[in-house]
């Protein structure tokens, strides 16, 4: 009997990594927003010394999941494994910015304690998710299967799904010709000239009908490239340490993020595992946390978790690649500080209909997974998530016009 060699790239890896890596490079984009222009934090902070510490954590748990990968492949003897993605946690990215750091900066004036502050904050929630590998496993078993899938249908349906799709129908003739490349090449199976991934052929024309109708300006790129710095991060324990008087009133409430964040990775596991991946609950769980402290020791204060959508990257061909190439491209974006400028070459329109893609199949996968039966259950759990995602959609509306919900009741 012949083993298998278990390669750590394959051909099919490209889509992959150009989906993954669009969903990492989209939520740092929005992280550089919030920090630098929600909260007002000064750019050397969310440039020179956040960023390139959420690169960091983002190429080691890349590293360590595909390394899980590596090691389900050679147990099992295939190649068509696919490593779980990872990247920064979307939810806990607004409530770290809006819950901690914006009160502590607005309250003191001092952005460099009200990054500590978001520090310690980061730190305690990777603790929860260490201790949290020691139940996990348990927690899993308990909790039925249609629960945890409609709760990631609900997610893919909102969060993943929605947002870039209302940017794709913004500009239907780059979004919808990504769109419609998309489907044709992962749900047709149609194969383009040279044998182009879909993904990236998607991106190319995408880029190509953007600078040919004037949508991109050379003139920004330009602008874009002055900004380049080389950034590394530093490691700290005393910026922990100091962030905690600020902090002490809000760290009650990283317990329960803590806990929510090892119950998305459970649900993420079992989503793999339906997929055909079988993934060791207390392992990734583990990776989650220490990440997290690791990310908060070098001044990342953003948690890491596994992402949703193993098994739409699957379904797309991604194998071990994709994930470390993606953790690279992060590291090399972050710490050069190229983020900026590449989205000034490549429209996003161009790029987000992939992630449209990961919500079909996620969603779907809910209700294929299960006995019919469960379909009510399933959309219960959908449930909160649109109200949730609709309220986001208000409350960001009222946020623009200065004012909020409660205003405008007592109004």
């Amino acid at each position: 009997m012949t083993q298998t060699k278990v390669r750590f790239w394959q051909k099919a890896d490209v889509d992959g990594f150009f989906g993954l890596f669009t969903n990492n490079l989209t939520n740092i984009l929005v992280m550089a927003g919030l920090l630098n222009i929600s909260i007002g934090l000064p750019a050397n902070i969310a440039y020179g010394q956040i960023l390139p510490a959420v690169g960091l954590s983002m190429f080691a748990s890349s590293l360590i999941y595909t390394w899980m990968a590596y090691q389900l492949a050679k147990k099992e003897g295939r190649n068509t494994v696919t490593a779980l993605p990872s990247g920064t946690s979307v939810p806990h990215m607004f409530l770290i910015v809006f819950l901690i750091m914006g009160p502590v900066y607005w309250k003191t004036g001092d952005p460099y304690l009200a990054w500590f502050a978001g520090l310690a904050w980061g730190f305690v929630e990777g603790l929860v998710e260490l201790l949290g590998a020691a139940i996990g496993p348990k927690v899993r078993e308990l909790l039925p299967r249609a629960a945890m899938l409609g709760s990631l249908a609900g997610v893919s349906l909102t969060f993943i799904a929605m947002t870039p799709a209302m940017q794709t129908f913004d500009l239907p003739y780059i979004g919808l010709i990504s769109l419609v490349i998309i489907f044709l090449g992962w749900f047709g199976k149609i194969k383009f000239p040279f044998h182009i991934p879909v993904g990236l052929f998607a991106i190319i024309v995408g880029t190509i009908i953007g600078w040919l109708t004037g949508f991109m300006d050379i003139k920004e790129v330009s602008e874009a490239a002055k900004q380049v710095e080389f950034s590394l991060p530093t490691f700290s324990i005393e910026r922990i340490m100091n962030g905690f008087s600020e902090a002490a009133p809000y760290l009650i409430a990283a317990i329960p993020l803590g806990i929510y964040n090892f119950f998305e990775t459970i649900d993420n596991i079992e989503s793999a595992e339906v997929a055909g991946d079988h993934y060791n609950t207390r392992q990734a769980l583990l990776a989650d946390g220490s990440t997290t402290i690791l990310a908060s020791l070098f001044g990342s204060p953003f948690p890491t978790a596994v992402f949703i959508g193993h098994p739409g990257w699957k379904e797309a061909g991604a194998r071990l690649g994709y994930a470390w190439a993606t953790g690279l491209a992060i590291l090399l974006l972050t710490w050069l500080g190229l983020i900026s400028l590449l989205l000034t070459i490549i429209p996003l329109e161009a790029i987000v209909p992939i992630l449209i893609y990961i919500g079909l199949i996620i969603g779907s996968q809910a209700f294929q997974a299960v006995d019919l039966k469960y379909a009510p259950a399933i959309i219960l759990a959908i449930i909160p998530w649109v109200g949730n995602w609709g309220q986001n959609i208000v409350d960001t509306a009222l946020t623009s016009a200065n004012t909020s919900a409660e205003t405008q009741l007592i109004g």
